[in-house]
């Protein structure tokens, strides 16, 4: 099945079996920072956004996401990278694995609600597991990084 996907900007033609998940799909396209972690839909290591909002990729068909725009981490350098040194500042990146999609999770809320209280910060980022840690580091480096934007804001 032919599938037409804008991947981190780049136009991607490609036949893909109709069974293949989007995770696969971008991972053969050389995005690795989608991981795959639980294969249940309850980690949040395979985040990417489809047309700009935050998805499984392990539980989304390719074939879904023809004709959209998918971003991956890759796709998010810089921004992520901005995030990224306020997480690592608290400590909270330990072993790394869960990092690129817990740091989707968090772009995509800070999109969404740009001021969020930390009850919302906690549930917002609930289906993300991080076997490392007790997330207080990435709860202090959200915080942390907002603080900073809100005093960065001209």
């Amino acid at each position: 099945m032919l599938v037409n996907i804008i991947l981190n900007e780049k136009k991607i033609s490609a036949d893909v079996e109709p069974d293949l998940l989007l995770i696969d799909f971008v991972r053969e396209q050389g995005c690795l920072s989608v991981k795959r972690g639980c294969e249940t839909s309850n980690c949040g290591l395979c985040t990417v956004f489809l047309e700009d909002r935050p998805v499984l990729s392990c539980s989304v068909l390719a074939v879904r996401a023809d004709g959209k725009r998918v971003t991956t981490l890759e796709g998010l350098k810089e921004e992520a990278e901005e995030f990224g040194a306020f997480i690592a500042d608290q400590g909270a990146e330990q072993c790394g694995f869960c990092n690129p999609g817990f740091v989707m999770n968090a772009l995509a809320l800070f999109r969404e609600n740009p001021d969020p209280s930390e009850e919302e910060i906690r549930e917002y980022l609930a289906g993300n597991l991080c076997r490392c840690s007790g997330y207080e580091g990435q709860l202090r480096g959200i915080q942390a990084y907002l603080e900073w934007k809100k005093s960065n804001r001209v």
